[in-house]
Formats: structure tokens, C-alpha cells, sequence
């Protein structure tokens, strides 16, 4: 085999710092890639806000996991985060799901995502969003909708 094939992807190569330098079970196994991106935040604060522990949470809606069919995130699941040159720059393990009611969220929950000053603030920027990807996915807002939050930790950078 030529180098090119036996190169390492940057993402390959990451992983496998994080494998040797955590002392992570070499087995382990990476449940797919995030990158992040919401009104007001460019990728790089969000990545920042990641990196320095400012942000711990992921709010998503269960309806995007059913229209595209994908599984729903578990506790202890390992993801590598992305920048906006998709450089890896970081590995998270996600320590909570819970699925509830949009208008369920409390702002210690909405807090654990770094970006807004009240649950006031989050919630209509939220709904933006929502509405926003309601009518690329095909659903339709309400303060109802269910919606899936994942704590996660940052295990290495």
C-alpha cells in the first residue's frame, strides 16, 4: 500500500492521541461527529464555550432523530467535536439524555448551554430555531414539542 492509503485522517489521528493520552479502553468507539452552530454564535464561540466549560448541554428536537431515522444519543457515548474547518477539537462523553416538553426546560437546564442571560432569552431563541428547522425537517413548533437534552463533558482537548 501506497503512504496516501496508510495516512491517518486528522480525525483518525485524534482519536487515537485521545486513545494513548487518556488511557482510554482502545476498544472504544466513537459514536459519530458534532459541530456547532445557533443565531448569534459562530462556530469558534461555541467551540470556545465548549472548551472552557462554559457550555455542557445540547438541546435537540426528537423529531429531527425520527425523520432521520437516527438513533437517540445514550449516556456514555463518546463524539468528536468539529470546528467550522472540520479540524478535531475535542472528544465528549455524554453523561445524561432526557427527553421532555419544550416549556418543561428550566433555566438551570438552558444555563448548561452558555449563550443566554435568562430562560426568557433562551426560550425565544430557541423557538426561532426551532421554527427554523421545523420547516426544513417538516415539523411544527409548540411549546410542547419534545425535545432531547444531553449533558455532556469534555474528556479531552
Amino acid at each position: 500500500p501506497s503512504t496516501e492509503t496508510m495516512a491517518l485522517s486528522s480525525a483518525d489521528e485524534f482519536w487515537q492521541r485521545f486513545i494513548t493520552e487518556t488511557g482510554t479502553d482502545p476498544d472504544s468507539k466513537c459514536a459519530g461527529d458534532l459541530t456547532f452552530e445557533s443565531a448569534g454564535f459562530t462556530n469558534d464561540a461555541q467551540i470556545a464555550n465548549i472548551l472552557s466549560g462554559q457550555r455542557t448541554a445540547i438541546f435537540s428536537t426528537f423529531a429531527s432523530y425520527s425523520v432521520d431515522g437516527e438513533p437517540l444519543p445514550v449516556s456514555g457515548e463518546l463524539y468528536l467535536v468539529f470546528d467550522r474547518g472540520n479540524n478535531p477539537r475535542a472528544v465528549i462523553e455524554i453523561e445524561s439524555v432526557n427527553i421532555l416538553p419544550f416549556n418543561e426546560i428550566t433555566w438551570g437546564m438552558a444555563q448548561k448551554e452558555g449563550e443566554d442571560e435568562n430562560l426568557e432569552q433562551w426560550r425565544i431563541r430557541q423557538q426561532e430555531n426551532l421554527e427554523e428547522e421545523g420547516e426544513i425537517v417538516g415539523f411544527k413548533f409548540s411549546p410542547e414539542i419534545k425535545i432531547i437534552f444531553q449533558t455532556f463533558r469534555v474528556l479531552y482537548k
